[in-house]
């Protein structure tokens, strides 16, 4: 009881780091490990666990969802959906030993995306309009509707394999690309992180050993829910600096851990 209260309180915690800004990942992979799991099973418990957390957020989001830049939210949707799946299946597929040395740098990576996509993307803009290039709006690179697709579907193979910082890793690019604040992308950054997340745990509810452990994943599952749907209540209250400094925090502070974990 008190190793599924811990796994219940940390899902509650998971869930609730999504949905203000992501993270959600990076805190039930490792008390999933705690109980005994592979990481390859721990990390495929905690996708399906953090789903419903994720549709709870989407949910509480419906309203506030518009397209970015000019993908439809279909389209967007439909990539996100087809790159979780073949994500999740290469985390099936792929050695083990792959999965945990490439997370640090794609952690890494999205960090200084989203720390300094705003400036880069500005100094893009200056470079785009001195050379008669288009632009977006916010003083962003405009670009074209197909180069969003290509990356939203790199991201969510990234989200099926792994899934830590997949939102950041959104928020950076729509940032950078399209000069989309933090706050105004958040909802759509939840409703695709629940599209990826739903298309990969069919393939692992199938496939992986998560059903093994029906207690730790319940316990994961109902905190991620009561989270989901707290965090993104807090997240529509925080003003716009600060959540882009929640989001930051996690995103350094998980980092500095994996590196020193490795």
């Amino acid at each position: 009881m008190p190793e599924i209260s811990l796994v219940l309180l940390v899902g509650v915690v998971a869930g609730t780091l999504n949905a203000v800004g992501g993270g959600g990942t990076f805190v039930a992979l490792p008390a999933l490990v705690a109980t005994g799991l592979s990481p390859v099973t721990a990390n495929a418990s905690s996708t399906i666990a953090l789903v419903p957390g994720a549709l709870a957020g989407a949910w509480v989001y419906r309203r506030e969802l518009a397209p970015v830049g000019g993908t439809s939210t279909s389209a967007l949707t439909t990539t996100s959906v087809i790159g979780g799946a073949l994500g999740a299946g290469l985390l099936l597929l792929l050695p083990s030993a792959s999965f945990g040395a490439a997370v640090p740098w794609l952690l890494a990576f999205a960090t200084v995306l989203l720390a300094f996509g705003r400036p880069v993307s500005r100094v893009l803009s200056t470079g785009s309009t001195g050379s008669g290039a288009a632009t977006g709006t916010g003083g962003a690179v405009a670009l074209s509707p197909r180069t969003v697709l290509v990356a939203q579907f790199l991201v969510a193979v990234y989200g099926g394999y792994f899934g830590g910082a997949v939102g950041i890793m959104m928020l950076a690019f729509w940032s950078i690309g399209l000069g989309l604040d933090t706050a105004a992308g958040n909802p759509m950054r939840i409703a695709q992180i629940a599209a990826l997340n739903l298309s990969a745990t069919a393939l692992f509810l199938v496939a992986s050993d998560a059903l093994r452990t029906p207690a730790v994943l319940v316990a994961m599952l109902v905190g991620a829910v009561i989270g989901g749907f707290a965090g993104a209540h807090l997240a529509r209250r925080l003003p716009a600096r600060l959540l882009r400094g929640v989001i930051l925090t996690v995103a350094v502070s998980m980092t500095v851990l994996y590196f020193l974990r490795g």
